[in-house]
C-alpha cells in the first residue's frame, strides 16, 4: 500500500501567507487554461487573441471562476486576521526547510506581493534559537567574527550535516564567532548583496577591531563576492580577512540553463504556448545562476555576465566536488552533481572571465556531491588549515 503523503509542517502563523499563495496559483493556473481554450477554438493558421481570453458566455464562466476565487480568499483572510496572534514558532528544521525551498522558488514573488511568507534577511549566533538584526547580536568580546551564507532553497540551520557544522568547527579552533545568515535566496544575487553589505557595515560599527571570515556555500559564495564588490571602500571590506567558496558556481549552474530549455520549447508548440509560464515561475535568483550573474544588468536572457575580479586584499580559495576522478571528462562536467568543476574554481577559457584564484588556493574532493560538501570531515579540516595559514593574499 501507498504511503500517505506526510503534511506540510506548517504553524498557524504560516496560514495567511498559505491561504494567499493558493488563491494566487488558483488564479494563475485559470489564466493558463483559458489562453490553452482561447487559442485552441481559433481557426487554424490564425493566432489566438492577444489578451489570450475567450469570448461570450465561455469568458463569464471564467470570469465567475477568478470572482469566485477572489471571494474565498478574501474571506479566509478576513477569518485568519480574527485569529489570536500567537508566540512565534521555535527554529524547527522541517518547517524550515520548507520555507527555504518555498522562498527559493518564489521568493521574488513573495516580496513583491508582501506574502508574511517571505523571508527577512537576518543573522543567528551559534546556538541562540533566534535570527536578528546586528544591533541586536550577541557579540564575543575580542573575537574575530566568521560569517557563514548558504545557499540556493537552503537555510541557516542546514550547515549543521550529521555531526559536521563547519562553523562550529572553525570556531572551536581558531576563537572565532560564528555567525548564520538566513535569507530569501528568490531574490536577485545583487539586491541581496546589497542588503547584505548593509549588515556587515552594521556589524562593523559594533565591532570595528574585529577580523570577518566569509565562508559561502553555492549561491552564498556567490552573494559575498556582489557584496564585497558593491561595498568596495567600505570601512567593513578592509576587516575582511577570507573568502572561502564552499561549491559556488562562479560561471553559472547548468540545472537552471535546462529550465529555460524547457521554456523555448513549449513556447514553441502551438497549443503548448501557454503552458511556458509555468517554467517562468522559477526566481530572479535562480535565474541568476544561469550565468553567475552577481550584479543588476537588465533582462537575464540579454545582458551579458559582468566579470566581478575577486576582492583585492582578500585571501579567497575555491573548494569543489566532483562525484568521481576529477581528471575524467565526464567528472569535470558534472563537478558536484550541480555546480561543474570549472564552474566552481573560476576557470573560463576567456581570460576575461576567469577569477584567477592560484592553484594552491583550488582545492578538489573527489566523491563529493553538492550537499556532501557541507558534511564533509575533510572538508572542515581543509577549511580550518586555510584560516590558520598565514597564506599570501590572493
Amino acid at each position: 500500500m501507498a504511503r500517505a503523503p506526510k503534511p506540510l509542517p506548517l504553524h498557524a502563523q504560516d496560514l495567511p501567507g498559505l491561504t494567499r499563495l493558493l488563491t494566487e496559483a488558483t488564479l494563475g493556473v485559470t489564466d493558463i487554461v483559458e489562453a490553452m481554450h482561447a487559442r485552441i477554438a481559433s481557426p487554424p493558421l490564425l493566432p489566438a487573441g492577444a489578451s489570450g481570453r475567450t469570448a461570450g458566455l465561455t469568458r463569464q464562466v471564467y470570469g465567475a471562476v477568478r470572482g469566485v476565487t477572489r471571494g474565498v480568499g478574501k474571506g479566509l483572510d478576513l477569518l485568519l486576521a480574527r485569529l489570536p496572534a500567537a508566540p512565534g514558532p521555535e527554529l524547527q528544521p522541517p518547517r524550515e526547510a520548507w520555507l527555504a525551498a518555498l522562498n527559493g522558488v518564489l521568493g521574488d514573488h513573495l516580496q513583491r506581493s508582501a506574502n508574511p511568507l517571505a523571508i527577512p534577511m537576518r543573522l543567528r549566533a551559534a546556538g541562540q534559537s533566534q535570527r536578528l538584526l546586528p544591533d541586536e547580536l550577541p557579540l564575543q568580546p575580542g573575537a574575530g567574527l566568521l560569517l557563514l551564507v548558504h545557499g540556493l532553497c537552503m537555510n541557516d540551520l542546514q550547515w549543521q550535516q550529521g555531526e559536521q557544522d563547519h562553523g562550529a568547527q572553525l570556531a572551536q579552533a581558531l576563537g572565532l564567532q560564528p555567525l548564520y545568515l538566513h535569507y530569501n535566496t528568490g531574490l536577485p544575487i545583487a539586491a541581496n548583496a546589497r542588503e547584505l553589505a548593509g549588515l556587515l557595515a552594521q556589524l562593523h560599527a559594533r565591532a570595528p577591531q574585529q577580523r570577518l571570515v566569509l565562508l559561502g556555500h553555492s549561491m552564498g559564495g556567490l552573494l559575498l563576492r556582489s557584496a564585497l564588490y558593491q561595498a568596495q571602500g567600505a570601512a567593513w571590506t578592509r576587516a575582511v580577512s577570507h573568502l572561502l567558496c564552499l561549491g559556488s558556481p562562479h560561471l553559472g549552474a547548468p540545472l537552471e540553463r535546462a529550465g529555460r530549455g524547457v521554456d523555448l520549447l513549449l513556447g514553441a508548440a502551438p497549443y503548448a504556448a501557454p503552458l511556458a509560464r509555468l517554467g517562468k515561475v522559477r526566481s530572479a535568483g535562480i535565474t541568476d545562476l544561469r550565468h553567475g550573474r552577481l550584479l543588476d544588468s537588465g533582462p537575464v536572457d540579454r545582458a551579458p555576465r559582468a566579470a566581478v575580479p575577486l576582492p583585492p586584499g582578500v585571501t579567497c580559495h575555491a573548494l569543489a566536488g566532483t562525484l568521481g576522478a576529477r581528471a575524467a571528462a565526464k567528472t569535470r562536467l558534472l563537478g558536484d552533481g550541480l555546480v561543474p568543476l570549472n564552474s566552481a574554481l573560476g576557470l573560463h577559457r576567456n581570460p576575461a572571465l576567469c577569477l584567477n584564484f592560484p592553484a594552491a588556493h583550488q582545492h578538489v574532493f573527489e566523491g563529493l556531491g553538492h550537499i556532501e560538501l557541507l558534511g564533509s570531515a575533510a572538508v572542515g579540516q581543509r577549511l580550518l588549515e586555510i584560516v590558520q595559514s598565514s597564506g599570501s593574499n590572493r
